[in-house]
């Protein structure tokens, strides 16, 4: 199974309508696909037309209880799944505070069920602490939504040092698949110089086999579209609110790369002759 978090500590860059379309096309393509949000702000479940009430199952219970992450897993479409958040989720930070392994409650629950998807997505909070370490832990993939202006380098270098540092201490597998830029308009000079420097701070810091050496910038670009931020109001996916917008075919685009990047990046199988 394949994991990925979405995940960006500045808020406003596109995370979760990436973590959203991005599962959405993935689903599109033919893979069962769960979306796991650990925002409090719960708007990827929203996006996806869930608005649970304060007594509903959510991730928050997953995560503080004894509640399995079957038991709160809702089906949004043939092969796109949820795992919704509520607001009581923002308490998780202070009740997980002093709990033993707290980091690793939510790896431990998935692997302590079988998980019938071929891809997990989990929309992060825009912040680093105990939610998101919860995501660097249980997967083995990043993939880092900016904007392209020359604010999108900051914070950057904080957060790919806490990914080195989980990586070292918790998570050897972790690695910063690649960078989406989102909100792209391309008939600016700006765009294109921010992605000359996104470029030449990667290759600045490519280190052999350091957790973002293999990273890459999509080829993909997230243009500004109406559409996408329309969506989220009528609880759908670009998908199903607008097929043939700019937003879905942007999607579509990335779906498609980060699945031929999983196979360019799979390991080959010799044959007992070769």
């Amino acid at each position: 199974m394949r994991s990925i978090a979405i995940i960006n500590q500045k808020g406003g860059v596109g995370k979760t309508t990436t973590a959203v379309n991005l599962a959405a096309a993935l689903a599109d393509e033919g893979q069962r696909v769960c979306v796991i949000d650990l925002d409090p702000q719960a708007h990827a479940s929203l996006h996806l037309g869930l608005a649970l009430n304060a007594d509903d199952p959510s991730i928050y219970d997953v995560l503080t209880g004894e509640t399995k992450i079957s038991e709160v897993t809702q089906q949004v479409n043939d092969r796109l799944w949820v795992a919704p958040a509520h607001l009581d989720l923002a308490a998780a930070e202070l009740e997980l505070a002093n709990e033993v392994g707290r980091e690793v409650i939510l790896r431990d629950k998935l692997v302590a069920e079988e998980q019938p998807f071929d891809v997990l997505i989990l929309d992060c909070p825009p912040s680093l602490g105990v939610l998101t370490l919860n995501a660097l832990t249980t997967v083995k993939e990043i993939v880092l939504p900016l904007q392209p202006h020359f604010l999108a380098l900051h914070g950057l270098s904080k957060l790919l040092r806490t990914i080195e540092i989980v990586t070292k201490r918790l998570n050897a597998d972790l690695r910063l698949t690649g960078v989406v830029l989102c909100m792209y308009d391309s008939g600016t000079r700006l765009a294109a110089e921010v992605t000359h420097d996104v470029s030449e701070f990667f290759e600045a810091h490519a280190q052999g086999n350091s957790v973002w050496s293999d990273a890459r910038i999509f080829e993909a670009r997230i243009r500004r579209n109406i559409r996408l931020a329309e969506a989220p109001s009528f609880g759908k996916s670009i998908f199903d609110y607008a097929p043939t917008s700019n937003g879905a075919e942007d999607y579509r685009q990335l779906g498609l790369e980060l699945g031929q990047l999983a196979v360019a990046r799979a390991p080959r199988v010799l044959s007992a002759a070769g």
